[in-house]
C-alpha cells in the first residue's frame, strides 16, 4: 500500500512516498482502506524528532483517518462498508490502510464527508474537551481564540457557539486568515498587532471568560490581562514555538485560572471517555447545529508541503491528505 514515510528526522522536506505492507488482519482491529487522514502539528514534530513520542525509524505519521470499514471483529459494533472515522495513535495514519482498536473508531453521520470526517476527531474532541471539562464554559461567556485560523482555532470557533458561548472573538495574523476566521464562526475578528487593547475596547474593558491558546509565546501575558474575573486560560499547545512562563501573584488579581488541557492524557486513563465525547458530539453533526469542518486539501504526493505548512504556519484551518 502506498505511505507516508519518515527515515530521517530532517522535517517536512524529508518526507517520502512509499509503497509499505498492509497491516495484517489479526481479527481484534477494525481493518479500515483510508480515504483521508488528518494532518496536526505533532506530525510536523515528529519529522524533526522533536515531539516527545518518538517512534523508531522508519515509520508513518498521521493520528487520525477516515474511510471504509473492510472488516470488523464481532461485537465492535461495525461492519464492512461502515463510514467511520477513527483515531492511530501518533502514527499509521497517512497509509491506505489502519488497523485501529475498535474503542477509537466512530461512525460518521451522512452529514459528514469521508474528507471533512478525517480532519475531525483530534481538534473536536481536543476541543470539546477543553471547553467542556476543562474550561468550564457556561451560557452567555465570551471565549477568545488564538490561532484562529489554524486547525485547534477554526475547531474552537465552530465549537464554542454550540456549547454555549454568547461571543467568540478570533485572534489572526492576517487579513486572509480573519476570513477564514468569520467563516469558522467568528463573532468578532482582530489582528495580532494590538490585538489585547482590541479585545478590551470590544468586551467595554471587562475582558473575556475563556482564552483557548493552542499557541503559547510571547502572547501569554497579555491573555492572562485580558481575563475577566474568575476568567479561565486554557494552555493547549506551542505552536509559537517558546513555552510561556506565568508569575503566579497574576492569578490573583482577578481571581483567574491557567489550566492545562491534555486530551490525551486524559481519555487514555480514563476508559470510555472518548465514547462519551463522540455521544454528545455526534448528533450535533448529524443535525447540522455543529457544522463539519472545511480543511484544506492536499494530495498523498503532496505530504510533505502539507506537514510544512503546520509548521510555518500557513496552513488555514484542519489540514487533510486524501488517499483515494
Amino acid at each position: 500500500m502506498r505511505a507516508v514515510h519518515i527515515t530521517k528526522l530532517d522535517g517536512p522536506d524529508s518526507v517520502e512516498i512509499v509503497d509499505v505492507d498492509e497491516p495484517v488482519d489479526d481479527g481484534k482491529s477494525v481493518l479500515i482502506d483510508i480515504h483521508a487522514a488528518g494532518v496536526a502539528f505533532p506530525d510536523a514534530l515528529l519529522t524533526r524528532g522533536l515531539y516527545q513520542y518518538k517512534p523508531s525509524l522508519p515509520f508513518v505519521p498521521g493520528s487520525e483517518i477516515a474511510g471504509i470499514v473492510r472488516s470488523a471483529p464481532e461485537g465492535s459494533g461495525f461492519t464492512a462498508g461502515d463510514r467511520v472515522a477513527a483515531l492511530t495513535g501518533l502514527s499509521d495514519g497517512m497509509a491506505s490502510v489502519a488497523a485501529v482498536a475498535p474503542e477509537t473508531v466512530f461512525a460518521l453521520p451522512d452529514a459528514v464527508s469521508l474528507t471533512a470526517g478525517a480532519g475531525l476527531l483530534f481538534n473536536d474532541l481536543t476541543v470539546h474537551f477543553a471547553l467542556r471539562e476543562r474550561g468550564r464554559l457556561t451560557e452567555g461567556e465570551t471565549v477568545l481564540v488564538h490561532g484562529a485560523a489554524g486547525g485547534i482555532g477554526t475547531s474552537a470557533l465552530r465549537m464554542a457557539p454550540v456549547l454555549g458561548a454568547a461571543r467568540v472573538i478570533a485572534v489572526v495574523s492576517s487579513e486572509a486568515k480573519a476570513e477564514t476566521a468569520r467563516a469558522a464562526g467568528a463573532t468578532d475578528v482582530v489582528l495580532v498587532d494590538g490585538w489585547k487593547d482590541a479585545v478590551k475596547a470590544l468586551t467595554g474593558g471587562k475582558g473575556v471568560d475563556i482564552v483557548v491558546d493552542p499557541v503559547g509565546g510571547d502572547r501569554f501575558t497579555d491573555s492572562i490581562r485580558s481575563l475577566a474575573p474568575s476568567g479561565r486560560i486554557l494552555v493547549i499547545g506551542f505552536t509559537g514555538g517558546e513555552i510561556p512562563t506565568v508569575k503566579v501573584n497574576r492569578l490573583l488579581l482577578n481571581n483567574v485560572d491557567v489550566v492545562g488541557v491534555g486530551w490525551g492524557a486524559w481519555w487514555m486513563t480514563r476508559p470510555g471517555y472518548l465514547k462519551q465525547q463522540w455521544a454528545e458530539v455526534e448528533p450535533l453533526l448529524a443535525s447540522g447545529k455543529l457544522t463539519a469542518p472545511e480543511p484544506s486539501v492536499f494530495p498523498l504526493e503532496k505530504a510533505g508541503e502539507a506537514i510544512a505548512s503546520l509548521e510555518n504556519r500557513t496552513a488555514a484551518g484542519k489540514v487533510v491528505l486524501t488517499l483515494s
